[in-house]
């Protein structure tokens, strides 16, 4: 909306030309984040202090996060008011980039809302019923398919992506593959992200590194110079998603300041269900998605410790970690949890390296 303001105000003052640039405004919305979450976080807590909004520790979790009990949850909710609101201010509102990349942050946040709803105010345990939430991120991949499919938002539709590492290759998937390909990607990361938020910081630092990562890379592949130097897939329009990923970006780093730990806060599933589904969004309207298994490096292994540890459990009666996901198995090993959070971060700003660093590795 001020991006609106600015442009029609430099009709009369011409400094203002610098918010038709969207550096300045990824910039301005990274800090408009910040100071949301900053500013907001303490009145938050007192609300969800005032309310009763607190986790409740699963007994079949390690015996250390019972003191965790009675922390407030579903900070998420301050996390999307702090992503949605500098979109709306500093973004092109008319391009169909961000509006879709907006549907699916309200569609996967209202899911882990109803989620963490259940836990913390209806005593459920357990939540949202599984087949239910997977129904809810399946119907979210279904319909971001079809506004791709009848409102491409970057020339015709297309049914390709992106191979890292080598240049002017593509893979086909034709349409029959391609709509599941795209129901599993937003399935996958969301449910990744959420199986990562398992200990304080975690989950929305790695987030971070993440959505860096992918600002860059939304930047490049809006801007025709640098996508043809880069051999990067170019997309008019998709720069105005590196706006998106700053706003996230500012969101995380003022979200961390009460999740840090030891956490004020949880963001709950309506916060890691949103962040990862917006994740493996951004990556298929770039045509990117093969690099979320390099950028989100950490996701990916703490997912596939779970698939390994249930699997392994029913074919074998043996378990390969002393408790899924990963983080939870170094735990009972006897690392302190900052030590792990710490070192998980470390690795995943190796990965949003080597993310970049794949635009010239070709």
């Amino acid at each position: 909306m001020l991006y609106y303001l600015f442009l029609e105000l430099t009709k009369h003052m011409s400094g203002l030309n610098l918010f038709r640039y969207i550096t300045t405004r990824a910039v301005a919305a990274a800090i408009t984040a910040m100071l949301i979450s900053l500013l907001l976080g303490p009145m938050f807590l007192r609300l969800l202090h005032r309310f009763q909004v607190k986790e409740k520790i699963r007994g079949d979790g390690p015996e250390t996060h019972m003191a965790k009990a009675g922390t407030p949850t579903m900070g998420g909710i301050l996390i999307l008011i702090a992503v949605l609101v500098p979109t709306l201010l500093w973004a092109d509102l008319s391009n169909r980039f961000i509006l879709l990349i907006l549907m699916v942050t309200v569609w996967m946040g209202a899911i882990g809302f109803m989620d963490d709803y259940l836990k913390a105010k209806k005593n459920q345990p357990r939540g949202l019923v599984g087949r239910y939430k997977m129904l809810g991120q399946i119907a979210c991949g279904l319909l971001f398919f079809a506004l791709l499919y009848f409102y491409p938002p970057s020339g015709e539709f297309s049914t390709h992506t992106n191979i890292p590492f080598f240049k002017n290759y593509i893979l086909r998937l034709g349409l029959i593959f391609y709509i599941p390909f795209i129901v599993f990607i937003i399935t996958g990361t969301s449910n990744a992200v959420n199986l990562t938020d398992g200990l304080d910081g975690l989950a929305i630092g790695l987030s971070a590194f993440c959505f860096i990562a992918f600002a860059g890379l939304t930047y490049i592949a809006g801007r025709v110079d640098y996508s043809s130097y880069l051999a990067v897939e170019y997309m008019p329009g998709a720069g105005e998603l590196a706006i998106y990923c700053a706003a996230v970006i500012g969101a995380s780093m003022g979200f961390l300041w009460f999740n840090a730990p030891p956490a004020q806060v949880f963001m709950g599933d309506t916060g890691a269900l949103a962040l990862g589904g917006v994740l493996g969004a951004i990556a298929i309207l770039i045509k990117q998605e093969f690099l979320l298994a390099i950028v989100g490096g950490v996701f990916v292994v703490e997912a596939l410790s779970v698939i390994l540890q249930v699997a392994s459990f029913r074919l074998k009666g043996k378990r390969i970690f002393k408790m899924a996901p990963l983080h939870h198995h170094f735990e009972l090993l006897g690392w302190k949890e900052p030590k792990i959070v710490v070192r998980f971060w470390i690795i995943g700003a190796i990965c949003a390296l080597l993310t970049l660093s794949t635009l010239k590795i070709r």
